[in-house]
């Protein structure tokens, strides 16, 4: 049976977040960034983009570009209230999806065009999400994820786009490398060195000069350019998470030494999440008496990966869940709602010094190790 694919991508989120709340920034070039000229900008208005701003900008060169622009610093609260809000809306009647990012859904709908049409169910879906959620949305319907990225891409703003089967390489070919999914700037400068500029003569390259050249990523590449994708679309699921535990040897009353233990444990967790790639959005702690009574609590909040703000809220909930007097025989951490994203640290900070931070400590783990580098309080 062939496959139907959808991808549903908001558009400009932050931005069109902002507009929801402030109404007078419509038509208006929006920068959404740091709170300072040191900052960078994690978002913007497709009126701003005509000016040659674009998302990673320093701000202050935003600001030569686009002096006019309304600059807001950003709220990731919001954010993540109306990403929810969107995947819930999806998770009403898409048989299978998948919450790849803060902003991106893929849903399986194959089978479905014998009982409602799968364009005008897609449609109809759309309308809701714009209906119930007042964002703006763009989807593009074709045979696999990948196809169906690139449509989405070529329909925006707020647009929608099919492929079917027999369109797919006449649709793709033309199209720029840098279009496609999994090329980013490096392989993009390796392809243009080759004098492959679109997608229709990468696709012609013999793959097994491809794999020479960059290993299986090369295969995935022909594939891609030639229309092929197997992968499929994971349903998602808020269950998705990554914990660590520690029992004592001996049960413990050292409270202060078990809130540096947490932050360890925080610490490590949040370092793999965004090597992989995730951001988290619920916290859980455990704690486990000496009598084997065990209790946990979570707390949702905005998507992040960042240590300070993860080990705060880990720190809240074990004083909050701590208060029985008794020994401790476990402590544990849990993050879950993972999702697919890139966390901006600088849109809340008033300067890009503690992005930069975040980053070189975790190129010195890449280099030397996880246990390179760590913060005082999480050696115990």
């Amino acid at each position: 049976m062939q496959r139907s694919i959808v991808h549903m991508d908001l558009d400009s989120f932050f931005v069109s977040v902002e507009r929801l709340q402030n109404r007078r920034l419509k038509n208006f070039p929006v920068i959404v960034g740091g709170g300072s000229d040191r900052g960078v900008v994690s978002a913007c208005s497709y009126e701003a983009r005509k000016f040659g701003v674009h998302s990673a900008m320093p701000i202050k060169l935003a600001k030569q570009l686009c002096p006019d622009a309304a600059y807001i610093r950003g709220d990731m609260d919001a954010y993540t209230r109306y990403s929810r809000l969107v995947t819930d809306i999806i998770a009403e009647d898409a048989p299978v999806y998948e919450k790849a990012s803060i902003d991106e859904h893929y849903l399986d709908i194959t089978g479905m065009d014998k009982f409602f049409g799968n364009l005008k169910w897609t449609k109809e879906l759309r309308q809701k999400v714009i209906r119930e959620s007042g964002l703006p949305i763009s989807f593009g319907l074709s045979v696999n994820k990948t196809v169906s990225k690139m449509a989405t891409n070529e329909s925006k703003p707020n647009g929608e786009m099919q492929v079917d089967e027999k369109h797919v390489q006449s649709f793709i070919h033309p199209l720029s490398i840098q279009k496609m999914p999994m090329i980013g700037k490096k392989t993009f400068q390796v392809l243009r060195s080759m004098g492959v500029a679109d997608i229709g003569t990468l696709s012609r390259i013999p793959p097994e000069m491809l794999m020479n050249l960059m290993g299986k990523s090369g295969l995935q590449l022909w594939n891609k350019a030639n229309g092929i994708d197997l992968s499929p679309v994971r349903q998602y699921s808020e269950r998705k998470s990554i914990g660590s535990e520690h029992t004592f040897d001996v049960d413990s009353m050292d409270i202060s030494g078990m809130r540096d233990l947490l932050a360890g444990m925080v610490e490590k967790l949040a370092y793999k999440i965004r090597k992989d790639g995730w951001v988290t959005s619920v916290v859980t702690v455990k704690i486990r008496y000496a009598n084997f009574d065990t209790h946990s609590m979570q707390r949702k909040i905005a998507y992040t990966t960042f240590d300070h703000e993860l080990i705060r809220v880990s720190h809240d909930l074990f004083d909050t869940l701590y208060s029985r007097r008794m020994r401790i025989r476990l402590i544990g951490v849990k993050f879950s709602g993972l999702v697919r994203g890139v966390q901006q640290l600088s849109l809340f900070e008033d300067s890009s010094r503690m992005a930069e931070l975040y980053l070189a400590m975790d190129n010195i783990r890449k280099l030397y190790g996880k246990k390179a580098i760590r913060r005082a309080l999480s050696f115990h």
